[in-house]
């Protein structure tokens, strides 16, 4: 896996900055700490889809709006239904921390975001090879709570997947992904290869943001 540390570096809000040799050293230990306790598993299915305007509906049970991921699904005819997570350990890791040291708690959960991210895109590739042997593209990873797409689309993602029994993916009446370092999405399938896979901060419109990247 090739954590990018300026992924780290940019959770932890250094921007274009370079952190000093004390940070950079930390932050390496970090990122071996999160791998090492780090348990990844991942789950997708793949749905029927129809996308009708700003309507979307999954098979045929799973229906929202959204002006944002409709046109994210534009030319789909299925969608990929996906979760991640790093696992408990790395949720006990950073419990562990805040006590002993929280600037180091902080650095984990940088570490902690980067690696899940990675984790789905290594995920997103395999399931973007499996495709291509059907002559099928994938769509840019889409979650619940991005642009106008509803965080409640947290539940029926996690149920339509079984993530409790198959990856010990759970939600909290809050909406708040257990283990914390956690990923749902959705990604649509298309018969057609678009050359530009827009995504993150590149397509937000938020453009104060600290954690933008440059």
């Amino acid at each position: 896996m090739d954590i990018k540390r300026s992924e780290v570096y940019r959770y932890l809000g250094y921007g274009r900055n370079k952190p000093d040799e004390k940070v950079y050293e930390a932050v390496e230990e970090c990122i071996d700490l999160v791998v090492k306790n780090s348990d990844m598993k991942s789950i997708y299915r793949i749905f029927d889809l129809n996308v009708e305007g700003s309507t979307i509906t999954i098979d045929n049970s799973f229906k929202t709006e959204s002006k944002n991921l409709s046109k994210n699904l534009t030319g789909c005819e299925k969608i990929v239904l996906f979760g991640a997570t790093l696992g408990t350990g790395v949720d006990m890791l950073i419990k562990k921390y805040s006590k002993l040291d929280m600037s180091y708690a902080v650095i984990i959960q940088a570490a902690a975001a980067t690696v899940i991210e990675e984790y789905c895109d290594i995920c997103q590739k395999e399931i973007e090879n499996k495709l291509a042997a059907e002559n099928k593209f994938i769509r840019p990873r889409f979650s619940p709570g991005y642009g106008d797409f509803s965080i409640n689309h947290q539940k029926e993602i996690i149920n339509m997947l079984d993530c409790p029994r198959k990856i010990g993916l759970m939600l909290t009446e809050s909406l708040m992904l257990v283990p914390s370092k956690s990923v749902t999405a959705v990604m649509g399938i298309s018969s057609e290869k678009q050359d530009c896979h827009i995504k993150g901060c590149e397509e937000c419109e938020k453009l104060d943001c600290k954690y933008r990247r440059s």
